[in-house]
């Protein structure tokens, strides 16, 4: 919002939900083939990819896909550390006052997120995982409530800052016009960041029960998840924006916009934690599933791969050493790309901008068309091109301005060395 300003700001959000709900619900009517009732089961959004539009897309389906879960990870993992650390330096400033020096380094915090991880990351399935799921829905809305209300407070008691129609202000918040372009896109990406879920649609859409019908019961989640979500974002953007102005901070509950009360900001910061590490292993899960069906395939009769122990005598729990072994070095790599790549702006635009375009527009709109025979050159299919073509051209813009951020970031990183 301070990016964008007022007007550009809340209609961008507002845009970016439309485009969202619309094409989510496409996506959910694609998973079943042929007939959205009826058809065939596709299990991930790869095999539904593979049902319409054959092998050749299935490739470029699962390298976005799969880096961008991979990239989502690394994210989670900075921002779990980031908040991680902002309870140290909310006590901080609280027993030393607000200009002490209570900087600290989030490299520990990333290695015990990481640790939390490998212990998690041995759950079962997405079936198994809906505790962690609900979980993680409570801990969202409660630092969303929290913030929401630090925010209001703020803007009625005062000080707040300067706020325009246009956002930053050339010569005064940034320094020349390509600042405040590469900015403003970046600001894009992290919105679309926040409405980047349809990788895992199709993998949380083969959970639902039926009847009713699937795709039913999806469209009405995706409406409930998008307009409560814009809601939030909303309430956010404007009343974070309406009390920090121009120099509002790109988190506001680790930016130190506030200093008190301290506990309730601690309170808020340990539910991003726990609300991410939920949504790590939930972001996550597709890769585990796609690596060990690939490994039971390829070494059926491996005792290493297939067969599974159960650790608690009685429990219905169970692991294989593959198992154990891949999910453990999957998130020890995660987090050492996560210590290395520690930008937390930069890093939410750039997986928000490789998501957008593949995964949340065009794979779903290709599928639709196939699945309705939408006539080439028809009314609905220029709507539809056009509304993937402007997505395709937001995408490479903001995909520039990220790596752009993270080039600028790089310039002054020491590596293993960042603080808060």
């Amino acid at each position: 919002m301070a990016q964008l300003g007022w007007v550009a700001g809340s209609i961008t959000l507002f845009l970016f939900a439309a485009v969202t709900y619309y094409t989510s619900a496409l996506l959910a009517d694609c998973y079943r083939s042929d007939d959205a009732v009826t058809g065939k089961r596709n299990y991930t959004y790869m095999e539904a990819v593979q049902s319409y539009l054959g092998s050749r897309q299935v490739w470029f389906c699962g390298l976005c896909q799969y880096v961008n879960l991979v990239g989502t990870a690394i994210g989670y993992t900075i921002t779990a550390s980031i908040s991680a650390a902002a309870l140290y330096k909310a006590d901080c400033f609280h027993k030393n006052g607000h200009s002490a020096d209570c900087g600290v380094y989030t490299t520990m915090y990333m290695a015990v997120f990481g640790i939390s991880q490998i212990v998690f990351s041995q759950l079962p399935n997405l079936h198994e995982i809906a505790w962690l799921s609900i979980l993680a829905a409570v801990m969202s809305f409660s630092y969303s409530a929290i913030g929401v209300g630090l925010a209001l407070a703020q803007t009625i008691s005062g000080p707040t800052g300067k706020t325009t129609m246009g956002g930053t202000e050339i010569g005064v918040d940034v320094t020349n016009s390509a600042q405040k372009i590469w900015l403003t896109l970046q600001a894009l990406g992290n919105i679309a960041f926040a409405y980047s879920y349809s990788m895992v649609l199709i993998e949380i859409q083969d959970t639902v029960k039926a009847p009713p019908a699937e795709n039913k019961t999806m469209r009405r989640a995706n409406l409930l998840g998008v307009s409560t979500t814009t809601a939030f974002y909303m309430l956010c953007g404007c009343l974070g924006y309406a009390a920090f102005g121009n120099a509002a901070p790109g988190n506001m509950l680790t930016g130190f916009g506030f200093y008190e009360p301290f506990w309730l900001i601690d309170f808020a910061n340990i539910c991003i934690v726990v609300h991410l590490i939920g949504a790590y292993q939930l972001y996550c899960q597709p890769i585990y599933a796609a690596v060990e069906s690939w490994a039971a395939a390829r070494w059926p009769g491996s005792d290493f791969v297939v067969r599974q122990y159960r650790p608690f005598a009685g429990g219905n729990f169970s692991v294989s050493m593959f198992k154990l072994v891949w999910r453990t070095a999957f998130v020890a790599v995660s987090t050492v790309l996560a210590i290395l790549m520690p930008f937390f702006n930069a890093i939410l635009g750039l997986l928000g901008a490789l998501a957008f375009w593949p995964l949340t527009v065009y794979f779903p709109v290709e599928m639709y068309k196939r699945q309705s025979k939408v006539e080439r050159f028809s009314k609905k299919w220029v709507v539809l091109q056009s509304l993937s073509f402007t997505c395709f051209a937001v995408t490479v813009a903001v995909t520039v301005a990220s790596v752009q951020g993270i080039t600028q970031s790089l310039n002054n990183y020491v590596p293993f060395k960042t603080k808060l």
